[in-house]
């Protein structure tokens, strides 16, 4: 465990915390006070958070304290400080995802991932800042606030996820939640330094995650090492009776597979991912990891995704089109923003939509409209749904070959807050490594794979075959133990 004072415990790991409790050298309560000095301390930088819940994290610290020192076993995430991203319904709190469609919307339930953190002794410390409705890839596009990167505020956080990965890599918590639909979990967490899992498509429960694409959309965590990716998984990955799309299978013991040993694995190296515009700084990183993971018995071969050009057009008509059906509900009728003086029902529909949605969510609702409008149906949609197949059948060929797919996550590192958002195409080519693993519902992570000389955070996916997220953990787990990376912490004070 790494050694802290009291006010510095917000450094530890959720393992660490587990070890701490185990050890007697801290509390719930005093782990909590410490992120929430934290946050206090740091997030008028970073504006990571959108609502902070101090009594109620507090509440339940000092709960857990009382009943572990009643001689109940501490849960396996005891202590541990969660953020969640505003697109998880829950109780407490409102659920906006960031839009003033949904400035003053308060659930009358909590999402499923949200039941099970709870019940395993992890604290909610509050809501955290994200792309409208998870539309984006800088956190941008929030109608809240700018969130800012910890490793330098001139840059953002990528997204949709970013508040999630910039409270964890500014330790304004232990873990955070997140979605990903194209990559808004991964390219986050590369872009702050941190790890970032996208589960199969139905390893994890949907059930109160506001939808954006429900095809592509799965809830993941983001930690600060892989064995805390495992550890929430344990914890969040099953069945669930009331989303009717998550597997009903078993989840296995996810940090069981945390074994130090690649000499049985394939590494496949997808050739048509270094066919594009990519910058020599994440080339390199990318070499690297190759040479640590070969250095530790490993395989690497190269394999072919041939139909990988044609993923970004894919996932843009696929996403947009659930998006424009999924978006339709806030309509001013039943709830979220509702125009004033109307004349009409028709007026009140356009007025409510087009006042309560920002630019993006805009853009996307009347891209996916069109795409699944009469005489052009059957021209994008039909036509992205078999590249989509297609691009599946890519990885089953692969995967033939090897056990995971390593890449970039992103192109770059980090760009610079402004950069992007007057050209919204070069914004959706930075998620041009990710998308593929939605479109084909496979797992994925994305780990931290050192600095730039600009000393911004780079990061290496790895993929893997369905429900196979044991072997993708064990891999990342395994370069992230050899890679020899001393990144330290964020300049941030």
């Amino acid at each position: 465990m790494n050694t802290v004072t009291e006010s510095g415990l917000y450094r530890l790991t959720a393992h660490e915390i587990q070890d701490a409790l185990r050890e007697g050298t801290a509390t719930c309560a005093a782990i909590t006070q410490s992120f929430l000095d934290r946050i206090e301390a740091v997030d008028g930088k970073v504006q990571a958070y959108v609502d902070v819940w101090k009594d109620s994290a507090m509440a339940r610290a000092e709960g857990l304290d009382k009943a572990i020192a009643g001689g109940e076993p501490a849960p396996p995430l005891a202590g541990a400080s969660v953020a969640l991203k505003d697109v998880f319904c829950t109780k407490e709190g409102r659920t906006t995802c960031c839009s003033k469609m949904l400035a003053n919307y308060r659930s009358p339930f909590d999402a499923t991932v949200v039941t099970r953190l709870l019940e395993a002794g992890a604290i909610p410390v509050g809501k955290v800042n994200m792309d409208e409705f998870a539309m984006g890839s800088s956190t941008e596009n929030s109608a809240v606030q700018l969130t800012y990167n910890p490793w330098n505020l001139n840059h953002v956080p990528g997204g949709s996820s970013g508040g999630s990965a910039a409270a964890v890599a500014a330790d304004e918590c232990a873990v955070a939640l997140g979605s990903d639909t194209g990559g808004s979990v991964r390219a986050p967490a590369a872009c702050c330094g941190c790890v970032g899992l996208k589960p199969t498509y139905g390893r994890v429960s949907r059930y109160g995650l506001v939808a954006f694409a429900s095809s592509l959309d799965q809830v993941g965590p983001l930690t600060k090492d892989v064995e805390d990716a495992a550890l929430v998984m344990n914890v969040i990955a099953g069945a669930d009776p009331k989303d009717s799309t998550s597997a009903r299978r078993p989840a296995p013991d996810y940090t069981a597979a945390l074994r130090d040993d690649v000499s049985d694995i394939t590494v496949g190296l997808p050739k048509e991912y270094f066919e594009v515009d990519l910058s020599e700084s994440v080339q390199a990183k990318v070499d690297d990891a190759v040479k640590v993971l070969e250095g530790q018995g490993a395989k690497v071969v190269e394999i072919s995704l041939p139909h990988t050009h044609y993923a970004v057009a894919t996932y843009y008509v696929i996403c947009t089109a659930e998006a424009s059906a999924n978006l339709a509900r806030f309509d001013g009728v039943r709830y979220g923003f509702r125009a004033e003086g109307v004349k009409d029902v028709r007026e009140l529909y356009t007025l409510s939509k087009t006042q309560g949605f920002g630019p993006e969510v805009r853009r996307r609702i009347m891209l996916g409209t069109y795409v699944l409008s009469s005489g052009y149906y059957d021209a994008y949609y039909l036509k992205a749904q078999k590249a989509r197949a297609l691009i599946r059948g890519d990885f089953e060929k692969a995967f033939q070959q090897c056990d995971v797919i390593l890449a970039p996550t992103m192109p770059m590192p980090a760009f610079a807050v402004g950069d992007m958002m007057k050209d919204p195409l070069e914004m959706y080519l930075t998620d041009v490594y990710t998308i593929s693993a939605n479109l084909a519902g496979i797992p994925s992570i994305s780990t931290p794979a050192g600095l730039t000389d600009d000393n911004l955070p780079l990061g290496l996916q790895l993929m893997g075959k369905h429900f196979d997220e044991e072997t993708v953990l064990r891999t990342a787990y395994v370069y992230e133990q050899h890679a020899g990376l001393d990144m330290g912490r964020p300049p941030i004070a």
